[in-house]
């Protein structure tokens, strides 16, 4: 049956009306999420660390009149979630694994929905009333650790704008420690003069590439005699890198009258005329501080021979595992492959049980170490099998590639390929393993078979073990 608007009893003009109610209703609020009110609190806690002037980002989002340009840009990147290529970069998935992490920069769903409504209905500024009181920043180089006890300067390094890779040591460099000291946090800096220089390279870089020239690089401890301290004083240094704040109850020893040595150094060129330098950042505990663990790596890797990567392949997973000769305390999550990676999953295997440990996006522009809170970090006994699957994109779709059709194998360089855990954590001998065992059980409340991701020996497993 065709019904007419006669057939309502309705003239033409009550169908307008009625509908421009209805699209009325139906329609956000235009000014409900605003610039001044809602947004801007949101950058200055997540975004405004690298996007201010003379930061390592290529835009500042501070005032109303920088960001609304980059409204959508901001909507797009922000809803990659764990992609690669998200903003704030942190790759995390949130619905495997444990979720409890130190400095996690990343964005509430709450936020994510704020930021989408906001560029979606006009990105409106809003009431200057409501504009949050501006932060103050020291400098472009601020350091994250807060400010360093000790700065450690390396020699100045340099890179033609289409040289050809280098491999090899930086010299040695002197830290003017007087006494020993246990290290609480590391953080690097590479300056460089990068962001002056024009981009020489045709069809090569993008204007927006050459902030970086340091592909890794090693810091290590060496003693009074020239000899690497045990612990290696800082994990390895890569682009994008965050800091690294050690567990409290585990400093890293660095003695009086020792030298930061940077044995393996891995520069490429970035399209820029590019000279720089390192800085080392450290905090120190307390004098008279006594660490109660020894820190120590974990490493899992996939042997490079093993890595064949074909032109054109897309979700290709790649496989590796390790045997905990010792129990540990995993305190440090850290992926590393190369430009073709985008997933990367860690596993554990104790018994019959089986648990993915976390699952996190990987953009080699980025490499994060993701350092768990203290009451959720794995507690795993000797035995442990580490698996670690890794996930690879050599198609057009990821950005990171230089030629999709090239077949790609196991190396060094970002156009080869890793399948890296560069874990870091705490050896446990078995009384102390038990201990934090326990500990844990009576801070969770754990009763029974309670399952506890990351502690295969929890709950009842633990107690019908004793048994």
């Amino acid at each position: 049956m065709i019904v007419t608007r006669k057939s309502y009893g309705m003239s033409r003009g009550s169908w307008g009306c009625l509908l421009v109610l209805t699209l009325l209703l139906a329609a956000p609020a235009a000014a409900d999420v605003t610039f001044t009110k809602d947004i801007a609190p949101i950058l200055q806690k997540h975004c405004e660390h690298c996007h201010r002037p003379n930061a390592i980002a290529p835009m500042s989002l501070i005032t109303y009149e920088e960001v609304r340009p980059y409204a959508r840009a901001i909507k797009a990147r922000t809803q990659l979630r764990n992609k690669p290529g998200v903003m704030p970069p942190w790759m995390l998935e949130k619905n495997v694994g444990i979720q409890g992490f130190k400095n996690d920069p990343s964005l509430s769903e709450q936020q994510l929905t704020a930021i989408a409504e906001w560029a979606d209905t006009g990105a409106p500024h809003g009431d200057p009333a409501d504009m949050p009181a501006p932060l103050t920043w020291k400098g472009p180089d601020e350091w994250t650790i807060g400010e360093p006890d000790l700065i450690v300067r390396s020699k100045p390094f340099s890179m033609g704008a289409s040289a050809p890779d280098w491999w090899g040591s930086f010299e040695t460099v002197p830290t003017g420690l007087t006494e020993d000291r246990y290290i609480a946090a590391y953080e690097l800096h590479e300056v460089t003069n990068a962001r002056t220089q024009p981009v020489e390279v045709t069809g090569g870089a993008p204007p927006s590439a050459g902030l970086s020239i340091i592909h890794h690089g090693t810091v290590t401890a060496l003693g009074p005699n020239g000899i690497p301290e045990p612990g290696g004083c800082c994990p390895i240094h890569e682009v994008g890198r965050n800091a690294d704040v050690f567990d409290a109850e585990a400093g890293k020893l660095i003695r009086a009258g020792s030298s930061l040595g940077f044995l393996s150094i891995h520069m490429h060129a970035n399209g820029r005329n590019t000279t720089g330098h390192l800085e080392i950042g450290l905090k120190f505990h307390p004098r008279g501080y006594t660490p109660r663990y020894r820190n120590t790596g974990v490493t899992v890797a996939t042997n490079h021979d093993l890595i064949d990567i074909p032109g054109g392949a897309t979700d290709l997973k790649i496989d590796g595992t390790a045997v905990l000769q010792e129990n540990i305390k995993l305190t440090v999550y850290e992926p590393h492959m190369h430009a073709a990676g985008v997933r990367f999953c860690l596993e554990a295997i104790y018994g019959t049980t089986t648990e993915t440990l976390n699952c996190s996006g990987y953009d080699h522009s980025w490499v994060l170490a993701y350092a768990y809170k203290d009451d959720v970090a794995p507690l795993l006994p000797k035995g442990t099998i580490l698996r670690i699957v890794g996930y690879y994109d050599n198609t057009p779709a990821n950005r990171n590639i230089p030629d999709s059709r090239n077949w790609m194998g196991g190396g060094h360089r970002s156009i080869d390929n890793m399948n890296v855990l560069l874990g870091q954590g705490l050896s446990l001998t078995d009384e102390e393993f038990a201990v934090a065992v326990e500990e844990r059980n009576k801070q969770l409340g754990i009763k029974g078979r309670q399952v506890v991701i990351g502690c295969p020996t929890c709950g009842g497993y633990q107690e019908e073990a004793l048994e």
